[in-house]
Order: C-alpha cells, then structure tokens, then sequence
C-alpha cells in the first residue's frame, strides 16, 4: 500500500514544478500581458481539455499499456454531444450522458480486442483510432454542429475572476483518480498488473479484467475531454482532438509516469500539463512560430524519457 502511494505521490515531479515557477516569472518580466487576468483564464482554460487527455494516457501507462485512439475517441465524443443538441435537439444533460456512454464503450470496445486477439494494445487502439475517425467523418460530412444550447456554451466560457468554470470537471477528476489509484483496489491492480503482470496474475489479480478496466476510464476520460472542448469552441468541431495524441504521452510522462508501466504520478501530470500549458502561453505571448511548441515537446519527452531510464539504472545499482 505504502509502495503504490509512494508511487504516485513521488517527489521527482519537484524539478518540473521548478521550472513552472521560474518560467512564470520569467515570462512576468518579459511581457506585462502575462500578469492579466484575461491571460490566466485562457491559459487555465486551455489546461483543462490537455489535463484530461493526459489522465487518459496516463491510465493506459500505468497498466502497461498505450491507447493511440485518445484523439480520434475524444474527437467522436465531441460530435456525437454536439449531434445530440443540434441535430436532434437532445437536451444538454441527457446529450452528455449519451456521449459518456459512447465514450466507455468505444474505450471498452478497444480493451476487449485488445484482450480476446491477443494483440498489442499499441496496434489494437491504432486501428481503433482510424475506424472512430472514420464514422466522425461519416457522420459529420466534415461539417461542424453550431447551433449548441446557450447554457452549455456559457459554461464553457464563463469565468470566476480567473479561473474558468470548465477547471470544476478536471479538478473533480484529478481527486477521482487520486483516491481510484490509492484507496481503491481496482487501482491497486490496475498498477499492479502494470508492474508484473505475471506476478499479479499468480496473486489472483485478473489481467484481462484490468486491462479492460483501464480502456473504459481511459475512455471514458477522453470522452470527457471532447466534451469540454466542445464547450471551450461553442460548436462541434470534427477536427477535435486531431492534435491530442503527442500531449497525451507527452505529460504523463514529464509527470513522471513509467513506460514500462506500474507507476503513475497524478500530481507530476498536473504539473506537467501546467508546463506544456505554460509553454503554449509564452509561444503565443512573444510572437513565436506555436509550431515550434510540437518541437518542445518532443524534446521534453525525450529528455523525461532519459531521466526516467537513468533513475531507474541508479536504483538497479542501489
């Protein structure tokens, strides 16, 4: 118990948060723009879609697995709700449950071929990715749906002081995922399985049943970041979450997440979609090309990669 939570809440993400801190004041000395309260709102909202598409990664990581169908997943979602209110007049909530539903299912959907072919999950979801790409364009034509109820666009929109309405719903998953993975034994397992997957099958712990559990809360959180960004647009785009896929390995692994699976780090996630967040900000800010940001993060990926690796040889020689 003990070693799960002390996986989770590690202290490796310290340097992450360093930077934060000293990029922030920088960028607070290079433009006055950055201090504005209009400008932290943007910033946090932005955060809010990139922080539940990188716990949707993160979950896969941490039972040994990769979903490259976040993206096109979210990006479904996103049309289905958006279908729901404008084409069929569904009324907000009821379009919402529908698209979470969509969302599990598509996510169950990948767990269990992932499961009863024997395939690895990396081209299981790779197909996956292609075949929910294929109906968003079947059902949208590649055309956007507008015309969205007042309240659900408000609510993307709107604001306290600085902070976005929209920072409720990651803020609620993010203590969800904290008690899932440290108080919950379906989170235990689902590291577990991770870490050994072999040792945890000889301790009784189903694998099949944790890898398809891990898809469905995957899923169900990529859904979730469709929905958001559906609101944070005010429309239905079918171009949603075409761009999801380098952030979604990109801050769980800053954050501290092994790619060999078994560890996760939710507060190093947080933090590390905080920096990419950052990042965009400044690139915006100081008129630099936002191409470069893609850049950046491969970089950062790389070199959180070779942190990690390099921890875990020290530890092996320990």
């Amino acid at each position: 118990m003990n070693n799960i939570t002390g996986a989770i809440f590690r202290t490796q993400w310290s340097g992450i948060l360093a930077g934060v801190i000293a990029g922030a004041i920088a960028l607070s000395f290079a433009t006055p723009s950055f201090l504005t309260e209009f400008n932290w709102f943007v910033m946090l909202r932005s955060i809010c879609v990139s922080l539940l598409v990188a716990f949707s990664q993160m979950v896969m990581l941490g039972v040994g697995q990769m979903n490259l169908s976040v993206g096109a997943l979210g990006g479904l979602v996103a049309v289905i709700v958006g279908g729901l209110m404008d084409a069929w007049g569904v009324p907000v909530l009821p379009a919402i449950f529908t698209a979470m539903v969509a969302g599990g299912l598509a996510g169950y959907l990948n767990g269990w071929l992932t499961v009863r072919t024997g395939i690895n999950g990396f081209i299981v979801t790779l197909a996956t990715a292609s075949g929910f790409a294929g109906i968003n364009l079947g059902l949208t034509k590649a055309i956007p749906f507008y015309n969205l109820p007042e309240a659900f666009v408000a609510f993307g929109n709107g604001r306290l002081g600085l902070f976005p309405y929209l920072l409720i719903i990651p803020l609620i998953v993010t203590v969800a995922l904290v008690v899932f993975f440290s108080r919950i034994k379906q989170g235990r397992y689902l590291l577990a399985v991770g870490g050994n997957s072999h040792a945890a099958q000889l301790s009784g712990i189903s694998v099949p049943r944790a890898i398809i559990t891990a898809h469905v809360i995957s899923g169900l959180l990529a859904a979730a970041a469709g929905i958001l960004a559906v609101a944070q647009l005010g429309s239905a785009q079918p171009t949603i979450g075409s761009d999801w896929l380098v952030i979604s390995f990109a801050a769980p692994i800053i954050g501290g997440a092994s790619l060999a699976g078994g560890s996760v780090s939710i507060i190093g996630t947080v933090i590390a979609v905080a920096l990419i967040g950052l990042i965009q900000n400044a690139m915006v800010l100081l008129a630099v090309d936002p191409y470069w940001v893609t850049f950046l993060l491969g970089a950062l990926i790389l070199a959180a990669v070779w942190i990690n690796r390099y921890r875990a040889i020290r530890v092996g020689e320990d």
